[in-house]
C-alpha cells in the first residue's frame, strides 16, 4: 500500500519513494512512517511510496498511477547501490519514457547513518569495552559490499573504536565468523551487534538470531522501529537525495554508485530469470530464506534487501 500523498507544485517532480517490499507487518508499518515524514517534511512535493518486490504497487503500477508524463524522481529506500538501484529501477526508468524518471543513489553510505545506527547502540546499552560489529545482509555485488564497509567505517568514527563489518549471506565474513572472532579478540565476552537494515522484518530477524547463536550480548535494532517516529536524519536523506537530481527532460539514472561488478550483474540476471519462471505474484524468496540459513553465498544480491521479509 502507498503512503498517502502530499500535493505540492505541478512543476515539482514527483518523489517516488521505493523500498523493497516485506511480508513483516512491523516492516510494513516502518516504512510507511517513513515515507509519510518524507511527504510531511516536503509539502512542496508530491510523495508517493512504492516497492521493487513482494508488495504493491510496484514501481511500473506507481508511475502508471501518476499524471501522464509528470516528472519522477526515485528516491530507493535502499542502503546500498545494488542491483535494484542499477538494474530493476534504471530499467523501470526507461521504460517509463517519454515520461522523464530519473534515479537517485541510495540511502548510504552516509555520516548521518552512523548516527543512527550509534544512537540505536547507545539505547541498547552499548559499553566502553565492547566490540561492536556492524550486521549487514550481504551483496555478490562488490560495489555494494564496499559501501557496506563505507559505513562500518563511518560507524567506526562516530563510536570512537573499531567495527567489524559482517554479512547475513553472500558476501564474508557472516555474522556468526565475525562475533566468534571479536569474542576472541575483545578483552571481554561482550560483542554487540549494530544491525545495518532499514526494518524489522525477515533478516534483521535472521541476523539477530545469527549473533545471539554465535554468543553476542546485545543486537540493536535496524535504522527504522515499528511505533517510533522515523529518525530526522534519514528523513533529511531521503530529502536530499530528491533535491540533489536536477529538473531535467531525461529518463536516465542521475545519482548511482559505480556500475555494478560483472559477478553482481550474473546474480542479477540469475534472479530475474527466477522472477520470470515463477510469475510476478509470487514473489516469495524462498531460495534467500534457504541460502542464508546455510549459511551459504545466496544467488541474488541482499544489499537491497531491507531486512525485510
Amino acid at each position: 500500500m502507498s503512503a498517502p500523498a502530499r500535493s505540492g507544485s505541478i512543476a515539482a517532480p514527483v518523489l517516488l519513494a521505493c523500498s523493497h517490499g516485506t511480508s513483516s507487518p512491523a516492516g510494513q508499518r516502518s516504512v510507511a512512517a517513513l515515507v509519510e515524514a518524507v511527504a510531511a517534511r516536503r509539502p512542496d512535493v508530491l510523495v508517493r511510496g512504492g516497492f521493487v518486490d513482494v508488495q504493491q504497487p510496484d514501481v511500473e503500477a506507481s508511475l502508471d498511477a501518476l499524471e501522464p508524463a509528470r516528472p519522477v524522481t526515485i528516491v530507493p529506500l535502499l542502503l546500498s547501490a545494488g542491483y535494484h538501484v542499477h538494474v530493476d529501477l534504471a530499467e523501470a526508468a526507461d521504460a517509463a519514457a517519454p515520461r522523464p524518471v530519473a534515479v537517485t543513489g541510495a540511502l548510504g553510505p552516509d555520516v548521518r547513518l552512523a548516527r543512527i545506527l550509534a544512537a540505536r547502540l547507545d539505547i541498547a546499552g552499548l559499553r566502553a569495552t565492547d566490540a561492536v560489529v556492524l550486521a549487514a545482509a550481504g551483496s555478490s555485488d562488490a560495489n555494494a559490499v564496499r559501501d557496506c564497509e563505507r559505513m562500518g567505517h563511518l560507524l567506526a568514527a562516530e563510536i570512537g573504536r573499531p567495527v567489524t563489518v559482517a554479512f547475513v549471506s553472500a558476501a564474508k565474513p557472516r555474522v556468526p565468523v565475525a562475533v566468534l572472532a571479536a569474542r576472541e579478540a575483545a578483552g571481554s565476552d561482550r560483542v554487540v551487534v549494530s544491525t545495518f537494515l532499514l526494518a524489522p522484518g525477515y533478516f534483521a530477524d535472521l541476523a539477530r538470531q545469527m549473533a545471539l547463536s554465535a554468543g553476542a550480548a546485545v543486537v540493536s535494532d535496524p535504522l527504522l522501529v515499528d511505533g517510533d517516529a522515523p529518525p530526522a536524519d534519514l528523513v533529511d536523506i531521503v530529502s536530499d537525495l530528491y533535491d540533489s537530481v536536477p529538473v531535467a527532460p531525461s529518463a536516465a539514472p542521475a545519482r548511482t554508485a559505480a556500475p555494478p561488478s560483472r559477478a553482481g550483474v550474473l546474480a542479477g540476471l540469475g534472479h530475474l530469470a527466477r522472477r520470470l519462471r515463477r510469475g510476478k505474484g509470487a514473489r516469495e524468496h524462498r531460495p534467500l530464506a534457504q541460502h542464508a540459513a546455510a549459511g551459504e553465498a545466496a544467488p541474488v544480491p541482499l544489499d537491497d534487501v531491507l531486512g525485510q521479509r
